[in-house]
């Protein structure tokens, strides 16, 4: 390729334009299932009195009430959390250089289940009720978020103090992630085996990730910290495409890379912890989601940060209708879903290989 007069070349404009189809593409595509998933459910909403009330116009004052304090929420906030599993997951891959690598490798799903399980059975946030539908419940949703996220935060930073002693190679991060999961899941069982029958239930229950919990502050609060990750992530595009090629050939360009590592993971950890203390686990997004994008679109982190954002809010929003509508009237939580689906996407590109 030769530059003349300062045009683009061709095969480069060729090279951009299918990536950035591809992202516009499923833009569409989340646009089309985001009005669908607000118009199925127990009750039918036609597509288009859901357009007609997101525009602002009322329709009836039963469709607007479905629409706009019980559906758009739980809509947006599978929306904002696949965006946030996802490209966590992309980035911890980039920066760790390991295919298998996703938020969940550090043990932050397994801390956050920990500190919801000790706020259940030691500070009595679960109860009992007397309704069928709701039997057991964890009656303090805001104490046990709390210390599941203070929890997860705990297990980041000791991965971080140990990559600080010995040194932040992505081998010992990955370890030392798995030996933290390994800790938190085994003090689980240990106030799970002590817990009565409804302490149980309840750690049970909050261990379900669900979407529906999330009310309008609690999305807020998802959003504005999902955003500064995207933004910070796209804002070390290029610290991460030279990574990709090598830690060598990275600091050969400038690049610290024990610094990008180390904070790269922390922005992961802590967005991913955010996700996991307000809806609970859900798996298989942040590994999955990073692996299909890199098969169509390559690894440049240009684009491979936005495709992958919304592939997750893709994912995630689709599981979490079809887990709403599977068995109307009741619901079925997202994380079942989304591990039902992720685990044969995963063998699958397993088995075709993995394609850097």
């Amino acid at each position: 390729m030769h530059l003349e007069d300062g045009k683009v070349p061709q095969e480069y404009r060729q090279y951009t334009g299918r990536k950035i189809s591809f992202i516009v593409g499923g833009f569409v595509i989340l646009v089309v299932i985001f009005v669908l998933s607000i118009s199925v459910g127990a009750v039918k909403v036609p597509p288009l009195a859901v357009v007609k009330t997101l525009l602002g116009y009322s329709v009836t004052g039963q469709f607007d009430i479905i629409i706009l304090n019980i559906r758009l929420p739980q809509a947006l906030t599978a929306i904002v959390a696949g965006f946030g599993l996802a490209v966590s997951g992309a980035a911890m891959q980039s920066v760790l250089r390991n295919p298998l690598g996703s938020p969940f490798t550090l043990g932050v799903s397994q801390a956050a289940a920990f500190g919801a399980a000790f706020s259940v059975m030691i500070l009595g946030s679960g109860a009992m009720h007397s309704t069928a539908a709701d039997a057991v419940v964890v009656s303090n949703p805001y104490l046990t978020t709390s210390i599941a996220f203070f929890f997860s935060l705990v297990g980041v930073g000791v991965i971080l103090l140990i990559t600080r002693i010995r040194r932040a190679s992505p081998e010992v991060m990955v370890l030392a992630g798995i030996a933290m999961g390994s800790l938190f899941t085994a003090g689980t069982m240990f106030l799970q085996y002590f817990a009565d029958d409804v302490q149980l239930a309840a750690m049970v229950f909050w261990t379900f990730g669900d979407t529906a919990r999330a009310s309008w502050r609690e999305l807020a609060f998802i959003t504005a910290v999902v955003f500064f990750a995207m933004v910070y992530f796209m804002f070390n595009r290029w610290n991460f495409n030279a990574i990709d090629a090598g830690d060598e050939t990275a600091n050969g360009l400038g690049v610290v890379v024990k610094r990008v590592r180390i904070y790269g993971m922390i922005v992961a950890s802590v967005t991913t912890a955010v996700i996991v203390a307000f809806l609970g686990i859900i798996g298989f997004v942040g590994l999955v989601c990073p692996h299909i994008v890199r098969r169509i679109i390559g690894d440049d982190h240009r684009f491979l940060i936005p495709g992958t954002c919304v592939m997750g809010g893709i994912l995630l929003l689709s599981s979490d209708t079809i887990a709403r509508i599977m068995l109307t009237p009741n619901t079925l939580p997202v994380a079942i879903l989304t591990s039902l689906l992720g685990v044969p996407v995963f063998v699958y590109l397993l088995v075709r290989g993995y394609r850097r």
